[in-house]
């Protein structure tokens, strides 16, 4: 478990990560939005430097939902004169708050303490041999980084180009992204549950992961997706830049994420090659009654 000591080493280098990236919004004059994503790049390098000093890239973990709240806000009053709907604005910025709030606190609640890292981050190490390290800077730190930065683009088309009044789509966005954080929500209650009574060997087959083998990942793609229908409804002609983002970040679980843990589980838990054949990825299907 955790002990304060190692959660005082994540806030430090939060605190640090976060003071240079407001230097590089304070002072290095870059145009939106070039100048978070110089920041965000900069913040990630400080994490970086702490995954290396403590041999231990979880570090990132919680880089993932500690910073796109902070884009919202930071897009909405840098932005202030720019008369987009407020109603927009406000809700797009509450549903990212809330999302980040819920994934980090599922973080620190159940992360290991500083002995602990992903296991994923070593495999992507070992494979990488003698460029390990910059298979440990550029795949497990910036690469997750961009990703996000590109999946958080249509925050800035809110923030700065959503003149047109809330309408239907705007609507359909609000479900979509509210509907993907209770997903994500229900799932890792579910999933904690079953771990804190499942024995050697077993994996989850009830609730939501009856009929999603990664209902948690299902969640996380959703609340992307939700936020590109939020800057579709503020700027379609900027569908463009607007759109890729939750593209990528989908084909980021579905070839990296969701084969990673499926293999593993493959590897450890007997029957699970069963449970994939009858279990879908991601979206439910209806299935077969049994006789």
């Amino acid at each position: 478990m955790a002990t304060p000591r190692d959660y005082l080493a994540i806030v430090i280098a939060y605190l640090l990560c976060l003071a240079a990236a407001a230097a590089v919004l304070g002072f290095a004059g870059l145009p939106q939005p070039w100048d978070v994503f110089v920041a965000d790049v900069v913040a990630t390098i400080v994490i970086f430097g702490f995954s290396r000093a403590y041999r231990n890239s979880s570090f990132y973990d919680a880089y993932w939902s500690v910073l796109p709240p902070l884009f919202a806000l930071y897009w909405y009053f840098a932005n202030a004169d720019a008369g987009v709907d407020t109603l927009r604005a406000w809700l797009v910025i509450g549903l990212v708050w809330l999302w980040g709030i819920r994934l980090t606190a599922n973080w620190s609640m159940h992360w290991g303490g500083l002995h602990h890292e992903d296991w994923r981050y070593a495999l992507v190490r070992a494979r990488a041999g003698r460029a390990a390290v910059w298979a440990d800077f550029f795949g497990i730190h910036l690469f997750p980084t961009v990703q996000v930065f590109l999946g958080c683009l249509p925050i800035y088309a809110v923030m700065t180009r959503g003149q047109a009044g809330f309408g239907w789509l705007d609507a359909v966005a609000l479900v979509v992204t509210l509907g993907a954080i209770i997903i994500e929500t229900v799932a890792d209650l579910q999933l904690h549950a079953f771990i804190a009574r499942k024995k050697p060997g077993e994996f989850i087959t009830s609730g939501l992961w009856s009929w999603s083998r990664h209902p948690n990942y299902l969640g996380e793609i959703g609340f992307w997706w939700g936020l590109m229908l939020f800057g579709l409804a503020a700027a379609p002609a900027q569908w463009w830049w607007i759109v890729p983002g939750a593209l990528t970040m989908t084909a980021m679980f579905v070839f990296a994420s969701i084969p990673f843990m499926d293999q593993r589980s493959l590897e450890r838990r007997p029957g699970y090659a069963e449970h994939m054949r009858r279990v879908p990825a991601l979206l439910p299907w209806p299935r077969p009654r049994a006789d």
